[in-house]
């Protein structure tokens, strides 16, 4: 793919989906790469990050952010390198991280750019175990779940970006880590090589009954990022004063129209009985923890008591694919698109 001053491409919103994403919601388009102006910068992207969270900008429901108008650039984070600068802050070569979306080259300003520093790990760390994916795992566990030596931490998505950082950051603090992923394979890593206690299949069709085995003490946190049936297997699990961070619903992105559980009334029931505490989040709401985060998470990289697994495509070409595969779990951790070489 070319990748010079001259020639850039991007991908665009065609359609908004209904249900699940296809081929045709996504238009691949040619413009030439922009000269950037006074205090500005051009962007070459190396590396963009795909995420479920992707889906939500994909239609024009309420959220918590706006939707990606039709015709607009898909939304996403990318490690870029600078390939000019008419800005005094960075220099041709820095590498940095910034929302720039399914595109080659991007212009910015410099606002919300931030460097990355490559002796913390390799660059694709910062949009994966070092930056969004592995700080709302720190986050979410630590903030909301609060782990205490003894108890029993459940993720599901366990060998995915998100969920195994949460496992293994559970283990270090002591708990017990039990992990929920799509086949044997995601499985034997989970436990093999991230170290958690125990992982369930989800497609195995004794779910509730396995994870109960695993399960002995009950479920202490739960780190939500499926819902649907595997929501339903972890529910009367929860032990009283249980927690239950909610960062994703990802069995729920494509449904075409929402639907309250048959149970919902019995939820809350138990809500109330069991003194159950449900939360959901943005990373962004814990912006003031990420030196925190930084610190922690680069130190536990650095000892190997934190492993991370990346999932890579290559070229542009391939994120629509990648996307609409990672949707369905067809990812084998964190998802990443190779864009551009390290170096022009």
């Amino acid at each position: 793919m070319s990748q010079d001053q001259h020639s850039a491409k991007r991908i665009v919103l065609a359609a908004r989906p209904v249900g699940e994403p296809k081929s045709s919601d996504f238009r691949l388009e040619e413009f030439a790469a922009p000269t950037p102006g006074a205090g500005e910068v051009l962007l070459r992207t190396i590396w963009l990050s795909l995420d479920p969270y992707m889906r939500g900008r994909m239609s024009d429901g309420p959220s918590y952010a706006a939707p990606v108008p039709v015709g607009g650039v898909m939304e996403g984070e990318a490690v870029s390198e600078v390939a000019a600068s008419n800005n005094p802050d960075f220099a041709k070569g820095d590498i940095v991280r910034a929302r720039t979306g399914w595109q080659t080259h991007a212009i910015s300003n410099g606002k919300g750019l931030i460097k990355v520093d490559p002796k913390l790990g390799p660059i694709s760390t910062s949009i994966g175990v070092l930056g969004m994916p592995g700080m709302t795992a720190y986050t979410g566990l630590l903030d909301i779940g609060k782990p205490q030596p003894g108890e029993t931490v459940v993720v599901a998505g366990a060998s995915g970006a998100v969920g195994s950082a949460v496992g293994q950051i559970a283990k270090i603090k002591g708990a017990r880590a039990v992990g929920i992923a799509g086949g044997k394979d995601k499985c034997d890593y989970v436990v093999k090589e991230l170290g958690f206690d125990a992982c369930i299949d989800h497609r195995d069709p004794d779910l509730a009954a396995k994870l109960k085995d695993a399960c002995p003490k009950g479920i202490d946190v739960y780190f939500e990022n499926v819902g649907g049936a595997v929501f339903e297997a972890v529910f009367p699990l929860l032990n009283p004063f249980a927690r239950v961070p909610v960062c994703g619903l990802i069995a729920h992105y494509n449904d075409t129209e929402a639907k309250p559980p048959k149970w919902a009334a019995s939820m809350m029931r138990v809500t109330l009985t069991k003194r159950l505490t449900f939360r959901g989040f943005i990373v962004s709401d814990f912006a003031s923890r990420h030196g925190d985060f930084l610190r922690d998470m680069s130190g536990w990289v650095r000892d190997g008591k934190v492993k991370y697994k990346e999932f890579v495509t290559e070229g542009l070409e391939s994120a629509p694919g990648a996307f609409m595969g990672l949707l369905k779990g067809a990812n084998f951790g964190k998802q990443l698109v190779r864009v551009g070489p390290d170096k022009a």
